[in-house]
């Protein structure tokens, strides 16, 4: 082989490992801390089970939206158009949740206030949303819980200071005009941080039992073939007590559930290769000091970089 030949072939090597490592998809976790007043922290991850924070674990995006301005429960998803579409809880107690989106988690749009829980004027708040693309309709689905007074009177006694949550949802194609609120799940217990995810042939929702009396604070599953309905709660507990804000995702050929232990002040996991046998793995993960929960995701690996090469941003 002639020498430039040689040369052009190495250049063309060099060229396409560049290219593959730019489009490798590495692990995301963005999260809150303390109350949320200080807004949107992010993680990163090329494991799923060392997390390092970015920014110096410092906010990337102040909170704008509601009386209380918070941004807790951050969920970010990546939609077809490549954006990233933020939903967090804005409020304790108002009747909505807040929206941004962001091409590259460094710059948000304006933040909006999405009033989903308005036409319920006993409606006592709007937690924990978080969004699923539907690609068969391309539609995103937002799923929150919220509690309304008298709407399931057998568990009304269940809960802290009278919180009796039920899982809701709307959904949208451009986060301009939404379908009409519909509940999503009531297994007849009190439930809160829903998430879903769409495992095989059926929507897999890996769900909060919010049941303060007799205390059950768990994660459970529950399973139906459609997406905005038919679940039901399939086996027992996967975690132990005392934990909330689930988030999901497949690392290798196993599903790992991380959650925030809020009593013990740490994050714990449980990882499965079935979705019926579970095994705690809270000891081989390691998150950033006094990260709360959230969602994780995944990103190409030139996000990331561009993440690393700007430090010290946002709020």
């Amino acid at each position: 082989m002639k020498p430039v030949k040689s040369i052009f072939l190495l250049q063309l090597i060099i060229f396409c490992f560049a290219c593959a490592k730019q489009h490798e998809q590495v692990y995301m976790f963005s999260y809150f801390t303390d109350g949320g007043k200080d807004g949107l922290h992010l993680a990163y991850s090329l494991d799923g089970y060392s997390w390092r924070a970015l920014n110096d674990n410092r906010s990337f995006l102040l909170p704008e939206v509601s009386k209380d301005s918070l941004m807790r429960d951050p969920c970010i998803i990546q939609g077809p158009d490549k954006k990233f579409h933020m939903v967090w809880t804005v409020s304790w107690n108002e009747r909505g949740i807040g929206y941004a989106s962001s091409r590259d988690l460094i710059h948000w749009s304006e933040q909006k206030y999405i009033p989903v829980m308005e036409h319920e004027p006993l409606a006592m708040n709007c937690w924990a949303p978080e969004l699923y693309y539907d690609v068969q309709k391309d539609t995103y689905m937002i799923y929150w819980a919220t509690t309304i007074p008298g709407r399931f009177p057998e568990t009304d006694s269940t809960g802290d200071k009278g919180y009796n949550h039920r899982i809701y949802y709307t959904t949208t194609k451009d986060f301009e005009v939404f379908s009409e609120t519909r509940l999503l799940f009531d297994p007849r217990f009190n439930v809160i941080d829903a998430v879903i995810k769409k495992i095989k042939d059926e929507y897999v929702m890996f769900v909060k039992d919010e049941t303060r009396y007799p205390p059950q604070k768990n994660i459970r599953i529950a399973k139906s073939q459609k997406l905005t309905g038919g679940y039901e709660i399939k086996g027992d507990k996967i975690t132990i007590d005392w934990v909330e804000g689930p988030t999901v995702i497949q690392v290798g050929d196993a599903w790992v559930v991380y959650y925030d232990e809020y009593t013990r002040h740490k994050m714990g996991a449980v990882r499965s290769h079935d979705l019926i046998e579970w095994e705690d793995i809270s000891d081989q993960i390691s998150f950033p000091e006094g990260c709360r929960h959230g969602t994780i995701f995944r990103v190409e690996r030139k996000i990331l970089d561009r993440l690393l090469k700007n430090q010290n941003l946002g709020g």
